[in-house]
């Protein structure tokens, strides 16, 4: 009988997943030597060959797929073990880590960071600023265990099985204008149509914020935008608004409460909207991600309440697959 190594199956499992070595090695801080060295140990130990040459990398055998398959039913036994040891101790500790984009990690992580150390001093909180799309491999292998994301109407996320989305927050989408801009001094809404021959700033191609913005500028006002400033840091963006008369379409959260050098107005033509999410596994959480995610809803639940003055977020309830 084979005895398999726990770490070894979550190489093969991230490579399964991430599909080099490389990015393999750079997913769990180790060499890509160390990481070839590991599976080819565990090759051996197994007898039978996980890997064929492809090119200059290698991809799995039908061994190796299979040994992967079960790699994951094992890593997630573990992993619920360990939650349900965890659960029998009186004192709730252990390590959570977390990602969001950056309006999510300033506004949701951070506070409920804060909170997570005044209830729960035993647990150790790890934030990243990531996007959903870089942090979906790491949060279904288990080196994240919580990301917020968001999505935009119409253009929902797919739902990736073996993962939970828990929608937080719901908020409106804002046409932001320089100051001096002719369509800002009504001070009412600006249709996207009137937009045509304005600048855009968005953010990175690839990303939800930059469907949105080229989705909404084709359907509402059947042009595509002029896009020269690419970035995914909604402060980058306010400020090539400030500078260079530019125009953006951001969700609320990312907003200055007051800002003389720029106009924030509604969208005219339709209520356009963002939802954030918290996505887990879909699998029992130990107690430490269970105290942080109750700390990110309380903070969800304190953002919508003192936003709802202004009309400008809801907190929809419930979990969607």
């Amino acid at each position: 009988m084979v005895a398999l190594d726990l770490r070894r199956l979550r190489f093969l499992r991230e490579f399964e997943e991430r599909g080099t070595l490389a990015a393999v090695a750079a997913a769990l801080d180790y060499s890509p030597s160390t990481v070839s060295q590991q599976l080819a140990i565990l090759e051996k130990e197994i007898g039978t060959r996980l890997f064929d040459k492809a090119g200059r990398g290698v991809r799995l055998t039908d061994a190796g797929h299979l040994l992967a398959q079960h790699a994951r039913v094992l890593l997630s036994a573990a992993e619920a073990a360990e939650a349900d040891l965890a659960a029998l101790s009186d004192d709730t500790r252990g390590t959570v880590r977390a990602g969001g984009l950056q309006s999510a990690a300033r506004r949701l992580l951070v506070p409920a960071l804060a909170r997570l150390r005044a209830d729960h001093p035993q647990v150790r909180m790890e934030i990243f600023e990531l996007e959903l799309e870089q942090s979906l491999p790491g949060l279904r292998l288990g080196t994240v265990d919580l990301v917020i994301g968001d999505e935009y109407d119409g253009h929902p996320r797919p739902r990736p099985a073996g993962l939970r989305f828990t929608v937080l927050l719901e908020e409106p989408l804002k046409i932001v204008l320089p100051a001096a801009h002719p369509l800002a001094r009504s001070g009412g809404p600006v249709a996207v149509a009137h937009l045509r021959t304005d600048v855009w700033a968005v953010s990175a191609e690839g990303t939800g914020h930059h469907a949105m913005v080229v989705g909404t500028c084709r359907s509402l006002g059947g042009y595509d935008p002029d896009v020269r400033h690419r970035c995914s840091d909604a402060d980058v963006q306010l400020e090539i608004v400030r500078a260079s008369a530019a125009v953006a379409l951001l969700p609320a959260l990312a907003l200055p409460a007051d800002d003389p050098a720029v106009a924030i107005r509604d969208v005219a033509e339709v209520a356009l909207k963002r939802r954030l999410f918290a996505v887990t596994r879909d699998t029992p959480p130990a107690p430490a991600l269970t105290a942080l995610l109750t700390a990110v809803t309380k903070q969800a639940d304190q953002v919508a309440e003192s936003e709802s003055n202004g009309q400008t977020s809801s907190r929809p309830r419930g979990a969607v697959r």
